[in-house]
């Protein structure tokens, strides 16, 4: 034990020596019993690193959580898996490879400054680098802290399988989880028992009716230097991004319109004549039809345009199409459509000239479905390159953007360079959609009822532009065309439709933001032909439905989340062609992504103990089963009560694996990050309801918002980051938990500050050293309780009955408070009153002193209570300090109900004694600042109860009584006029104080009776107010009771009423 820190080092003491101790035990090996159950679960991390902070604080709650169920005398299995599939691990192996190429094995020909030069042989750093502040995947192997000679072996992708899920169960295990470790495995087909599940669970999905699995062309997320899919897990930053659908509308250049008149004569664009540029590539065109591609989410309001929109300092391309065509747009819209069979070549773009936006300005177009032969290119600020393909269709008369856009060219033609017969001959717009609320020109109303000037007015255009979009999707009627008469919903597929087959559109996709994927790609939006889950099939999602509806989730915030999901969730591809994972079973050339092959492995759980001994199944287990003997009849009579299969497993065994399942199953809570309700979550939801029966559905999950650190986001880049390991090393395990546990268990992100991990260490230190101390006490009381040892008794019984609340809602910050502050300032409230602890006194007072079956219960409510958030300090004061059992054999405190009389009568007393010393203090302040002298003298209190209330006020509050309506107050003001009491000045200041409190604390407010004896309460704790409030010199205390006074004395006691006393100080 070294010297800095020597309380630290104590309590790491004996965290290893109690771990030792259960491990020792098997304490967390829980089998199949006749006790009730209960299995928690948590996401599977990823393996290609250690362990940070933040997966420490979601998998608290499991952790929490599995501790408190022990405690109810539950079996409480918390299994732990680790992930491996998918190609985050494969994209950084091959990395290693080029870099080992480049640098050799030890990468000792690595030089620094040609780091920027080599850095592009490497795809992916730049990524790399966002993250982390390094470049190299080597760097990053250094900078957690895996040895020089090491970083080699990671070229080989299964060698990340061995090295982080041993050091991922070590911090778990030095952080004292409550893990049946037995039943712990990695994913893949490098565990063929688990590959073997998986292979039933697809197979089970494709062969239902209908089939939970289909093939065809779809627009996915695409890595094109990868080759495949990319999914949510594959991506090193825009998880969650989908695909946005639009319609791409062509807009012809008219070429032979604009030769006609000579370059010389044609209008001038800041100095330049209209197109041109555009004629300089006319040659690289050649006989090819030039079109401006627009992309639009309203392809029914194509009637409309006027005009399309380009940003003039934007640098677009054409691009060859084919033969006969040519299209204008940005690069990263003409990546999209490469893959997207748009182009001769699939995934190959052919440039043929670059052109900027200032110089397509006056073009002349064909629109499609527009009411004019002719309309023009005009400049729009704000247009971006990220979004869509850079050109925009303008419908001035249901998009408010196009409409003021064209009233500030007309106004400042000059100033954006265009010509006012480009503009003034489309304006006013001609109606298109007719609507009931916004009229058949809805981007008019919505611009002038919002007063919208220009295009800056930011605010108002994106309040205009929902305004507009929704009435006119939901209420809209189209007014012109073949499909005027219908409304806008049912019109709008049918416009799309024949745009697309009359080639003058066609479906275009794209990212909804950016995607990177891992290996430091930008993705585009890919037509491919691909295995994918039917999410959102209706049977199947009225069942997830189901199955949501009679699910815990904590919170109502939590469900909204999942049924917002659930509402959009569609076709998830499921397959890859890049990186680990098992292989479907009928189409071995596609591997399972990772978010597919981790939905229902929480049953898996139930039987990985008995299949294998080893986390990557190469080892049996003690049943001796192979492997190749788990076919899918197997897993079928294990996990779905399937007929008995034929097979040389002996029905013994097949029965020993289904009991587990059955007893264990269903799970009783998951838990995650938030971020996960989108797509694990659901998805496991979506599987769970599709392979099994009701009665093994999720019957709970509780998600978390995300870990800030010391009120920050961590960040590697920024070195606000903290690894489970350093943060064990630095604080010791209870004292994270304990900081884990207070950093808050709303949606909201949580706060791990430091300084309470650092506080922990202290507090959990001094407490041990007083429990032991008081324990060791010879002198403490025996005998019959006394008034303060009541008080302490029923105060702790209410705070077991608090803390077993707020762990069974799982709020464990609640949960620290009650079980740690308040417990502690019980107890000091009850070591002050009976031995004057923390008061300054004669020594000549005399005191009751504590009781030692009270302290004793104290020492032991703590233990309990805290056991599920500091297991290991609790193990210590039960085992070695109380000289029990293991606090893992330990049941949840079973305590009489709290006497509310006297909780009550001791909240009373001490609010009151607080209100005395709080308002003299207040004066004594007052007369110092004034100067004024001080009196040193002694004093006596005097203290005037009531045991009743004043007649008008009774009257007020029966008022009250007779016009609550259960939710609001009808006719009070009224009653109160007829009886004459509105008159009192009293009255309405006094029936709104009861009205607010009624609001706040409910209907009980109303009735103003208090549980306890005043008097004899007061009468009680005399000596313990005179001691608590001897620093404002009371030497003696008085009592009288109001209803006994005459004269003068009445006059001062007059304010008070029951519950409520007044008092005075009088010189002695």
């Amino acid at each position: 034990m070294t010297k800095e820190f020597p309380k630290k080092n104590f309590l790491v003491s004996i965290e290893k020596k109690h771990q030792q101790e259960w491990a020792d035990a098997k304490v967390f090996e829980v089998d199949a019993g006749k006790e009730e159950k209960y299995m928690v679960t948590f996401p599977f991390p990823y393996m290609n690193g250690r362990l940070h902070l933040g997966h420490g604080f979601s998998l608290s709650k499991p952790e929490f959580a599995v501790g408190f169920e022990r405690l109810q005398g539950k079996r409480a299995l918390f299994p732990f898996g680790f992930h491996v599939t998918g190609m985050p691990i494969k994209a950084c192996a091959d990395k290693l490879k080029r870099e080992i190429e480049l640098f050799g094995k030890d990468f000792a020909n690595f030089v620094e400054n040609n780091e920027e030069v080599e850095q592009k042989k490497i795809k992916g750093g730049k990524q790399a680098a966002k993250s982390t502040g390094l470049q190299y995947q080597f760097q990053i192997m250094r900078s957690i802290n895996v040895p020089n000679e090491e970083i080699h072996k990671f070229a080989d992708p299964k060698h990340w399988l061995k090295y982080f899920p041993p050091l991922c169960m070590m911090d778990l295990k030095r952080m004292g989880l409550h893990v049946d470790w037995r039943r712990s495995f990695i994913t893949t087909d490098e565990n063929p028992f688990y590959d073997s599940f998986i292979r039933w669970q697809f197979n089970q999905l494709r062969n239902m009716d209908p089939s939970k699995i289909q093939f065809g062309e779809r627009y996915t997320i695409y890595s094109a230097l990868d080759g495949q899919a990319c999914m949510d897990h594959d991506r090193s930053s825009g998880e969650g991004v989908g695909v946005q659908e639009y319609t791409g509308i062509k807009l012809q250049v008219l070429v032979d319109e604009l030769l006609k008149t000579p370059v010389e004569n044609r209008h001038l664009v800041k100095d330049t004549p209209v197109g041109q540029k555009l004629e300089s590539l006319l040659d690289k065109i050649g006989s090819r039809k030039l079109f401006l591609v627009a992309a639009t989410l309203r392809p029914e309001t194509m009637y409309g345009q006027t005009n399309c929109y380009v940003g003039v300092d934007l640098e677009y391309g054409i691009y060859q199409v084919s033969e006969t065509e040519a299209w204008v747009c940005t690069e990263r819209a003409a990546k999209n459509m490469a893959w997207q069979n748009l182009f001769e070549e699939r995934g190959v773009v052919k440039k043929l000239g670059d052109i900027k936006g200032i110089d397509l300005i006056g073009l002349p177009l064909q629109a499609p479905l527009a009411d004019y032969k002719i309309v023009y290119t005009l400049p729009m600020e704000n247009v971006l390159a990220t979004k869509g393909t850079g050109v925009v269709t303008s419908v001035p008369s249901d998009s408010p953007d196009d409409y003021i856009t064209l009233l500030d060219l007309v106004k400042k033609s000059q100033y954006y360079n265009v010509q006012k017969e480009w503009v003034e001959p489309f304006l006013p717009p001609k109606p298109i959609i007719s609507t009931p609320n916004l009229g058949n020109l809805p981007a008019v109303f919505a611009v002038e009822k919002l007063k919208i000037n220009s295009q800056k007015d930011k605010k108002q255009l994106a309040e205009a532009k929902e305004m507009t979009y929704k009435e006119g999707f939901y209420n809209g009627t189209i007014t012109v065309g073949e499909y005027a008469g219908k409304s806008v919903q049912e019109a709008k597929p049918l416009i799309r439709k024949m745009l697309i087959e009359q080639e003058l559109g066609f479906a275009y996709s794209e990212p909804e933001g950016q995607v990177i994927s891992r290996s430091g790609d930008e993705c585009v939006v890919a037509l491919l032909g691909q295995w994918y889950m039917d999410y959102g099939e209706e049977s199947w999602k009225a069942k997830a439905k189901k199955c949501l509806a009679q699910m815990n989730t904590y919170s109502e915030e939590t469900r909204n989340a999942f049924s917002k999901t659930l509402d959009w969730l569609n076709q998830w591809a499921c397959s890859r062609k890049f990186g680990l994972g098992s292989r479907l079973p009928w189409d071995p050339e596609w591997l399972i992504e990772s978010l597919s092959d981790s939905t229902i492995y929480m049953a898996y759980y139930t039987v990985a103990h008995l299949l294998h001994s080893s986390i990557d199944g190469h080892s049996t287990g003690p049943l001796g089963i192979k492997p190749e003997q788990m076919t899918d009849e197997v897993w079928s009579y294990i996990m779905l009560e399937g007929p008995l299969p034929t097979t040389d497993i002996p029905k013994e065994h097949l029965d020993k694996m289904r009991g587990e399942f059955e007893y264990f199953y269903p799970m009783d809570l998951r838990c995650s990050g938030k971020d996960l309700v989108n797509n694990h979550l659901t998805f496991s939801i979506y599987n769970h309801v599709a392979i099994f029966p009701e009665k093994n559905w999720p019957q709970a999950m509780r998600v978390n918002g995300h870990l800030l650190l010391n009120n920050e986001k961590m960040s590697k880049s920024t070195g606000n980051f903290m690894t489970i390991e350093q943060a064990l090393d630095k604080y010791g395990a209870d004292a994270l938990r304990f900081a884990l546990a207070d950093a808050g268990d709303a949606l909201e992100d949580a706060n791990f500050l430091e300084k309470t991990a650092d506080d922990a260490i202290l507090k959990l230190f001094t407490e041990r050293e007083w429990i032991e101390s008081v324990l060791e006490q010879k002198d403490l009381r025996t005998g019959e309780h006394n008034w303060d040892d009541l008080v302490f008794e029923n105060e702790m019984n209410q705070l077991v009955k608090k803390a077993e609340d707020a762990y069974k809602t799982m709020l464990y910050r609640e949960a620290v408070k009650i079980c740690f502050y308040d417990m502690i300032n019980c107890r000091n409230e009850y070591r002050k009153a009976v031995t004057g602890q923390g008061l300054s006194l004669d020594k000549e007072e005399k005191f009751s002193g504590m009781h030692r079956d009270l302290v004793t219960k104290f020492c032991e409510l703590m233990a309990v209570m805290l056991s599920p958030i500091t297991p290991h300090w609790s193990e210590n004061i039960y085992k070695e300090l109380l000289k029990k059992d293991s606090i893992m054999h330990a049941r949840w405190p079973q305590t009489k109900p709290a006497d509310e009389s006297i909780v009550q009568a001791a909240s009373y007393i001490r609010t009151f004694v607080s209100k005395i010393r709080s308002t003299e203090d207040q004066a004594l302040k007052k007369k110092k600042q004034k100067k004024q002298p001080i009196d040193e003298s002694p004093q006596q209190l005097v203290i005037y109860m009531a045991k009743t209330f004043p007649e008008w006020q009774e009257k007020v509050v029966q008022v009250l009584k007779d016009s609550w309506t259960g939710s609001a107050f009808e006719g009070d003001r009224q009653k109160l006029t007829e009886l004459g009491l509105i008159k009192d000045k009293r009255t309405m200041p006094f029936a709104t104080m009861i009205k607010k409190t009624v609001e706040q604390s409910g209907a009980s407010a109303l009735e103003r009776s208090i549980l306890f004896d005043e008097e004899k309460v007061l009468n009680t704790n005399i000596d313990l107010i005179r001691r608590d409030l001897s620093m404002i010199r009371v030497s003696s205390v008085q009592v009288k009771v109001k209803e006994q006074l005459e004269g003068e004395e009445a006059q001062r006691a007059e304010q008070a009423v029951p519950g409520q006393p007044t008092y005075v100080l009088v010189k002695q």
